[in-house]
């Protein structure tokens, strides 16, 4: 016999192992824990246009790498006529596009999905510690960036404080005289990256693109880069510090130019943006691969067999409803399980049709086999009998209710005609045995937890989370186990011990 530490310990391994697969599914492939969840989605929308001179075109566009704010969701190219394809590179991925001929004007388009997402991993790191890029003066403009360097090198400590110290002189309201030397030749951020590589730091202007609704031919812009603590970090060229914008996706983060083309000539590109919002559980359908948890979903399968899980993994809560009912409660129901199969067929008929089906079928079908108990017939033969006559009645009922313009009777036919025969047997035999009153007690108790049951298994939020998150019913599977143990008074027979209480 199993001991209670044991048995304690059994329910304590499934609910963890229940919940953490539930939460490893929900953060590693962004299925929402709640029904209707909206996410806010950014579609983007390069357009490049150039000449082709008639002969073989290549061409080449930088893409975006993962990083915090945003995630990818997916992407696609319009360009009728070209080849196209994702190809990685060592310095990240380039979409390509490939024709054996062309001429005249040329016009493609690359369409990306970002979600607006804040995840730390997503941030890059760099397996390699960058150069920092060799940068050439003139005489007196090099003296100059020696002395600002020097400056901000003995005021600071790390990468970052040094960018800090170093936009501090070239942002004062009044830069002293290197300063302002350097700044006459250069923007404030070309000269940064400059200043910041002299000193030996790996610095790069990245381009990124400011996300704003309904825009058309948005340029890129430039967002300064600096090299810290393994990972290339944006930062503010006005005061240094670390900057993260919400709205910016940097796009183009230094390595091969943005956009090549070949065989062409007077290409230009343009971005394109519009905001929306997409039901969050479709995002995490567009990002379901082959790896990982994504399979073991059973969005893998089939639709037609989707539909039938749908409606299968309902059962363990119905089950759970079910314990909890007998055993804590103490309402006794026809059979153990019985209300599960009712409740299942008010999920196919609607509730008020499925009843009356059900209170019509059962009580004509309790009259008929008080007619077969005279006849002496054998068990089988009984409930064979009953069969036929649950078939039979329920295409009466089918007649009547289209000739009465009701739905009610062309709906009873996805009821179990088996397990409604063997629920009449089951009843008629209550009847004899214990009497009328015992069949009304545990009809009613059973018809009572069969619309729990329905009532819990149609809220939405319950039947997104057992057929998205299965690992549920490991959950469902200790609380059953759970209830299984408890050996106290039912709730309803605290009425019938009133009296020993009152004397105590």
């Amino acid at each position: 016999m199993i001991s209670k530490a044991a048995f304690y310990l059994v329910v304590l391994i499934l609910i963890i192992t229940g919940l953490s697969i539930i939460w490893l599914r929900h953060t590693e492939l962004n299925i929402p824990i709640l029904p209707g969840e909206q996410k806010s989605v950014w579609l983007i929308e390069a357009r490049i246009d150039f000449i082709a001179d008639g002969g073989p075109v290549r061409v080449s566009l930088d893409l975006p790498e993962p990083q915090p704010k945003f995630r990818q969701v997916s992407e696609q190219a319009a360009s009728t006529g070209y080849g196209f394809s994702i190809i990685e590179v060592p310095d990240g991925r380039r979409a390509e596009w490939t024709r054996r001929h062309a001429a005249g004007l040329q016009t493609l388009y690359y369409k990306l999905q970002m979600v607006a997402d804040s995840d730390t991993r997503r941030i890059s790191q760099s397996k390699e510690v960058p150069e920092p890029r060799v940068v050439y003066w003139k005489e007196l403009q090099e003296t100059a960036a020696q002395q600002l360097v020097d400056q901000a090198y003995e005021k600071s400590s790390t990468p970052s404080s040094f960018t800090r110290e170093l936009s501090k002189q070239l942002s004062a309201p009044k830069p002293d005289q290197n300063a302002s030397l350097l700044l006459s030749e250069y923007d404030l951020t070309t000269l940064l990256m400059r200043l910041i590589n002299y000193a030996g730091i790996p610095a790069r202007v990245s381009m990124g693109l400011e996300l704003q609704d309904f825009r058309r031919y948005q340029p890129l812009k430039s967002v300064l880069e600096i090299f810290d603590h393994d990972r290339w970090i944006p930062v503010n060229p006005n005061s240094g510090v670390h900057w993260s914008p919400e709205n910016i996706l940097l796009w183009h983060r230094g390595g091969k130019s943005l956009l090549d083309v070949s065989g062409g000539v007077h290409s230009e590109i343009h971005f394109s943006m519009i905001h929306q919002t997409m039901p969050a559980m479709d995002l995490a359908r567009l990002q379901f691969n082959e790896g990982g948890l994504s399979r073991l979903s059973l969005y893998n399968l089939p639709l037609e067999e989707q539909s039938i899980f749908k409606l299968l993994l309902l059962l363990p809560l119905g089950a759970l409803i079910v314990t909890f009912m007998r055993i804590i409660i103490g309402i006794r129901t026809s059979g153990t399980f019985m209300p599960i199969l009712i409740a299942l067929s008010f999920l196919q008929t609607n509730l008020i049709p499925g009843l009356t089906a059900f209170i019509l079928i059962v009580g004509i079908g309790l009259l008929l086999r008080g007619y077969l108990s005279k006849l002496n017939l054998l068990m089988v033969a009984r409930i064979s009998t009953l069969i036929v006559l649950v078939v039979y009645l329920t295409a009466m009922i089918s007649v009547l209710g289209h000739e009465l313009g009701f739905n009610i009777g062309l709906t009873i036919t996805f009821f179990p005609m088996i397990i409604i025969a063997w629920t009449i047997e089951r009843m008629s035999i209550l009847w004899e045995e214990e009497g009328s009153r015992e069949v009304m007690i545990q009809g009613i108790g059973s018809i009572s937890v069969a619309v729990l049951s329905y009532l819990c298994m149609r809220m939405e939020s319950i039947r997104h989370l057992t057929f998205n998150f299965p690992e549920i019913h490991l959950v469902l599977l200790a609380l059953i186990l759970l209830t299984g143990q408890y050996t106290g008074y039912k709730l309803t027979e605290l009425k019938r011990f009133r009296v020993m209480r009152n004397k105590t």
